[in-house]
């Protein structure tokens, strides 16, 4: 028997956060070798991988076991490749203005799309086996023993224990991750988040949606998103609508190819990335219910579930509206508008000393009434910030979730009229859910269902050192 791979991961597009398992087997070598190892050189990349000139990542070497396979999960190695995506893409927008080095933004405030720059890397393995002829014979690879796995899309995502495993006839398994590949009709194909399809925002909330764009393998409808299409819905019913295309122009890919950045997209949809640049929605504002948010592809078919986010009302009892932008479970970032009560609380911490009275390193004495006592070299200030939800369904109740388990929680500011060359660093406030139990609230059991969350800023204000 010559080497091969018996088992593999499942699907070909994987969230790292699951177990990558790979075993291989090469039972004659095993029973005719001493020393045997199995060794997987491991090969992670931004673009397409060819085993025979890229650079390997690290090589790892197993011992058989009882059944004489060589089994690996390389989950503990491919977590450490791909991390979120904070900042947009250069090539993206913020306000029509081109992202470069030197004038980044936050994704959240991108204007259309954005490349991915993070997420998303590939994984290809070359499988080989080594042994010796005798018990003390120099151990040296086994000619011709060669196994070659195919190319894996790993992004940054995690599996949950209530998430269902697929597995097929030889034991590879994996999480259905076609779901995320868009195409072949209108339902059933979502962007990478759990959140409900009908969300809620303010006038001025900004937010990303992100999907894959690679194309579905082996799917003759055309997949790839040609287009994003919003329809604006006024209070009266009327309707207008406007596409906006994935294209280089506007921070997409007017080619689509291999590289890891094509892969996924992030789409600025909330209403404040409307306000940077549209002015077919600046038009509807005034009398705006909600819009649509929905891919199509080149031959103008619907290729993503329709997602609706409808404006909220102002408030007439003034409680300012905090939004919170998480690390969601894909990788992405997921978003919610606290429109009810919240308070803030700022504590502070400091350090004091003994402070003489009057002037001792004078020619004479001297009282002064603003010295002695103890005194404050420094006062460092945290502020804490309760707020409540409104009245919410229980599939945003199971969505909420994700953001206690988030590790990256930021309180997400709303548009602003920026001066010219201003750096939009008050934008987004990295903060820490102090939050530290949830309890899952039913209809059946809680009638009206209603959270609180409690969030710290995470930076802490410095004031004058004395």
């Amino acid at each position: 028997m010559a080497l091969a791979i018996t088992q593999h991961p499942l699907y070909t597009l994987n969230p790292v956060g699951q177990e990558v398992i790979f075993t291989v087997s090469d039972l004659t070598t095993v029973g005719a070798k001493f020393n045997v190892k199995y060794v997987a050189e491991v090969h992670i990349s931004t673009v397409d991988i060819d085993l025979n000139t890229s650079t390997a990542i690290g090589t790892f070497k197993t011992t058989p076991n009882n059944t004489g396979a060589g089994m690996y999960d390389f989950r503990p190695i491919v977590e450490s490749f791909v991390s979120p995506d904070n900042l947009a893409a250069l090539g993206s927008e913020y306000k029509l203005e081109p992202t470069t080095a030197i004038k980044t933004h936050p994704l959240h405030l991108v204007d259309k799309y954005s490349l991915n720059d993070n997420v998303v890397r590939y994984l290809k393995i070359r499988f080989t086996i080594e042994g010796s002829t005798t018990a003390t014979g120099t151990v040296a690879p086994i000619s011709g023993a060669l196994a070659d796995s195919v190319q894996y899309t790993l992004i940054n995502g995690y599996l949950k224990y209530t998430d269902v495993i697929n597995r097929d006839a030889t034991g590879n398994f994996g999480f259905n991750t076609e779901i995320f590949q868009l195409g072949g009709g209108a339902t059933g194909n979502q962007l990478l988040t759990n959140a409900p399809t009908t969300q809620y925002a303010n006038i001025n909330d900004y937010g990303t949606l992100s999907f894959m764009a690679t194309p579905k393998t082996g799917d003759v409808v055309d997949t790839t998103v040609d287009y994003i299409r919003f329809v604006y819905v006024s209070d009266g019913g009327s309707t207008t609508t406007e596409n906006v295309d994935n294209t280089d122009a506007n921070g997409g890919n007017t080619t689509w190819d291999l590289a890891t950045k094509n892969q996924l997209l992030h789409f600025g949809c909330f209403p404040a990335n409307l306000k940077n640049w549209s002015t077919t929605f600046a038009a509807a504002i005034s009398t705006l219910s909600y819009y649509t948010v929905q891919a199509f592809n080149s031959s103008n078919a619907s290729i993503s579930d329709t997602y609706t986010i409808n404006i909220n009302c102002p408030t007439l009892k003034g409680y300012e509206p905090i939004r919170l932008t998480w690390l969601n479970q894909w990788g992405v970032w997921d978003y919610y508008t606290f429109t009810m009560k919240s308070t803030k609380t700022i504590s502070t911490k400091g350090s004091t000393y003994q402070q003489l009275e009057g002037t001792w390193n004078e020619s004479i004495y001297s009282p002064s009434g603003y010295k002695g006592g103890k005194k404050a070299f420094r006062v460092n200030a945290t502020e804490k910030i309760s707020m409540n939800t409104d009245f919410v369904n229980e599939a945003e109740a199971t969505w909420f979730e994700e953001l206690i388990n988030s590790p990256e929680v930021y309180i997400l500011e709303g548009f602003q009229v920026d001066a010219t060359l201003a750096s939009p660093n008050t934008y987004v406030t990295p903060a820490r859910l102090t939050t530290s139990s949830f309890t899952k609230k039913t209809v059946a059991n809680d009638k009206l269902i209603q959270y609180t969350f409690e969030v710290e800023k995470s930076k802490t204000l410095r004031t004058q050192s004395v």
